[in-house]
């Protein structure tokens, strides 16, 4: 049986990339080191693709392995507006053919409305600044496009019902936030699945999960808590948080039964404006 690869991040091909060009010259990492100004491991970290060279280092890669700012030109698409922690999973997600997701307290990133975000993000930063927030919203709505563009990757959304009623931004934010999700979920791009209070315990009480499907690779799974996130490839650890997605989607209600709850809590928000 074929083994199946792992999905790799474009980080992962800028460091395979520079470890083919370092070898083809004839370099050692430590050799290379010397020329960029950096330790052995530090270009191990940057082959591995767990780290990115600054624009200088990136510029004196490029003088020491004579590639013409071949890596100081890849290395301006690789700057990502994310977390460093959920940097990767951005990358990734634009190659999945299937999203599950699951929103315990918010609703999930790539569902979210402009306004929606704006609350999170300032609700995060005690000393925010007007531009700064501007930043995340972009970054967070140009991921959000994902879902928007074609019917890949076919997306599933599991919602908690504290999610629907965690007043988010105010009445007016949250009823624009739910009438998104369920006009989404209406027209067929996703599928909605509610974990109604009354569904007691469930297999995903503990947090948030992210699962990621490819066409030619090993599926992934996300979980993130504060200020943290971890991705997950080993194959246990990946299918036992889609066993835990799937027991908790059998304890959520049917899709046509969610989006009428989502609809009728967006009414219940828009009713508290007057």
């Amino acid at each position: 049986m074929a083994k199946i690869r792992k999905p790799r991040t474009p980080r992962e091909k800028y460091g395979q990339e520079l470890r083919l060009r370092r070898t083809a010259a004839g370099l050692t990492q430590e050799a290379l080191g010397d020329q960029v100004v950096c330790s052995p491991t530090l270009i191990s970290h940057y082959e591995a693709g767990r780290r990115l060279p600054k624009p200088d280092d990136a510029q004196r890669i490029d003088i020491a392995l004579k590639t013409d700012g071949f890596f100081v030109r890849w290395l301006e698409d690789l700057d990502s507006k994310f977390a460093q922690y959920f940097a990767a999973v951005a990358e990734l997600e634009r190659e999945a053919t299937e999203i599950r997701q699951y929103g315990a307290s918010l609703i999930p990133g790539l569902l979210q409305t402009d306004a929606y975000a704006r609350a999170v993000f300032q609700a995060y930063r005690p000393n925010y600044r007007a531009e700064e927030l501007d930043e995340f919203v972009v970054s967070r709505m140009e991921r959000g496009r994902l879902l928007t563009k074609s019917s890949t990757p076919v997306a599933w959304t599991l919602l908690d019902e504290a999610a629907l009623r965690h007043r988010i931004g105010g009445p007016h934010v949250m009823a624009e936030q739910l009438h998104k999700v369920a006009d989404m979920a209406e027209s067929g791009r996703l599928r909605l699945h509610v974990l109604t209070f009354a569904s007691g315990a469930h297999a995903l009480l503990e947090g948030m999960v992210y699962l990621l499907n490819f066409a030619d690779a090993a599926p992934i799974s996300y979980v993130e808590g504060l200020h943290t996130g971890h991705l997950m490839e080993d194959p246990a650890l990946v299918e036992a948080c889609r066993t835990s997605y799937t027991l908790a989607l059998s304890d959520a209600a049917p899709h046509q039964e969610s989006v009428a709850l989502v609809r009728a809590i967006a009414e219940e928000h828009e009713h508290a404006q007057h």
